[in-house]
């Protein structure tokens, strides 16, 4: 019988002010991304609506002393009527494959793990945490926007039965393609969870 390690991932549930810069630092550890968000951004996107703000962290392999932020996620949620332009512009794109009118809607920002810890679970362990949080929170739906090319993500995203709900060829590259999922939230959602996790709301 293959023996398995039992893995527990060590999450931070920042407030905005603190979490916003935390998110500008862990970017600058992504080469993918064009261009990093502000913690300035960040606060002005979230503040005024409810948003969860999450961070992984895990020891350096070759020094376990120091436990470094490998993996994050930001939510929240959308508005209805809605006044910020970009997500007045996602709701237009989604408005026949997604119910806003008297459903609170969650919507999966920015996120991402640091290159050297990737498959190892942890962005799986922070969509599960934000779900959670979005059930308590009386959620109806999240929804995710991602390239095609981001294949790590949309797997995971699979496994944790988000489904496509639009795709947008891009005519030049489809690696470039945009592909936007959803999930519905029930309380059962919960226990299809499967990552072990410690979650430490961290002061002001």
């Amino acid at each position: 019988m293959p023996f398995f390690l039992a893995v527990e991932y060590h999450i931070k549930h920042y407030d905005l002010e603190q979490g916003a810069l935390e998110i500008q630092y862990i970017e600058e550890y992504f080469g993918e991304f064009p261009r990093k968000k502000t913690a300035t951004e960040i606060v002005r996107r979230l503040e005024g609506r409810a948003h969860i703000i999450l961070l992984a962290t895990a020891p350096l392999p070759d020094d376990p002393g120091s436990v470094v932020p490998v993996s994050f996620k930001v939510a929240h949620e959308i508005k209805h009527p809605e006044t910020e332009p970009k997500l007045v512009d996602l709701m237009h794109r989604l408005h026949e494959y997604v119910h806003f009118d008297g459903r609170r809607v969650l919507y999966t920002w920015i996120g991402g793990t640091r290159r050297d810890w990737r498959g190892q679970g942890f962005f799986r362990a922070l969509t599960e945490q934000q779900e959670l949080w979005a059930i308590e929170q009386g959620f109806d739906e999240i929804v995710v926007k991602t390239k095609n090319k981001f294949y790590d993500m949309r797997g995971t995203l699979d496994h944790l039965r988000f489904e496509v709900v639009k795709y947008e060829r891009n005519a030049l590259d489809n690696a470039e393609s945009k592909v936007y999922l959803s999930k519905k939230l029930v309380p059962e959602t919960i226990s299809t969870h499967r990552s072990a996790k410690t979650v430490v709301q961290m002061p002001v």
